[in-house]
């Protein structure tokens, strides 16, 4: 596996209720995006692990993420690598918080950014369930609201692309079975309304920019976690190769 060294940092943003990672003491234990740093920092890359609010609304995970770059790389352009609710992070931070001369490309990995219907089923049942919990640990809950159709229609009318950034996308394609517990029921809601997805966000809706790959793998798998419940230890690492060679090939 070769990966490409570029010239600027590439930073990975988190999803929802995510982490960039876990320590024990000064182990680190699990990474959000499992073994990609090092493999990407193996080749000379300077990688950047974006942490923002697990639960927060776009637009204040979108600052968060503005803060870490500025604070990280004041003086040079990034790429970003954003998973999930990432992706809409950094799309809301180029477009409006005056950040598309800071940013090179923009690949988004499983990002839903028509919104997923899961979230749409979800609003009406498991966060109205939850909210007591969630305020207990206070936690905001608007990251649900913004995840909805209807609200990422409206991000997508006032979130144009700038024309100076690179947008690239991955979407995933998965197969559920009775082996994938954890996909049935966003996945089967999900694929009702819009078809092939990898558990969580349709194909149509990861579709973003001049270019879409589409991986065989749920929404956990995009990241390089390996498929629950199952022997499927689908190595990921060759596919972010790919993606950090299509960059470097593009001149960046």
């Amino acid at each position: 596996m070769l990966v490409p060294r570029l010239r600027a940092p590439i930073v990975l943003v988190h999803g929802l209720f995510c982490f960039t990672q876990v320590r024990l003491g000064k182990w680190v234990v699990a990474q959000y995006f499992r073994d990609v740093p090092r493999a990407l920092r193996a080749a000379g890359n300077r990688v950047l692990l974006a942490r923002v609010s697990p639960t927060g609304s776009i637009a204040d995970r979108a600052a968060q993420l503005k803060r870490f770059i500025d604070q990280e790389s004041p003086h040079e352009p990034v790429h970003l690598l954003g998973h999930s609710m990432g992706g809409l992070d950094a799309r809301y931070m180029i477009s409006r918080l005056d950040m598309a001369p800071r940013v090179l490309s923009l690949t988004s990995i499983g990002t839903p950014h028509r919104g997923s219907p899961f979230a749409d089923w979800a609003m009406g049942r498991l966060v109205r369930f939850f909210h007591p919990v969630f305020d207990i640990v206070n936690l905001p809950q608007q990251a649900f609201r913004d995840l909805t159709t209807s609200a990422c229609a409206e991000l997508n009318r006032q979130t144009p692309d700038a024309p100076n950034v690179r947008y690239f996308s991955v979407a995933g394609r998965y197969q559920r079975t009775w082996r994938s517990p954890a996909w049935q029921l966003p996945g089967a809601i999900v694929e009702r309304a819009e078809g092939p997805n990898d558990g969580v966000v349709s194909l149509a809706s990861a579709r973003h920019g001049e270019a879409c790959d589409v991986w065989e793998a749920d929404h956990l798998n995009l990241v390089n976690w390996p498929l629950p419940f199952t022997s499927d230890q689908r190595d990921r690492l060759p596919d972010y190769a790919n993606l950090v060679g299509r960059l470097a090939d593009c001149g960046m």
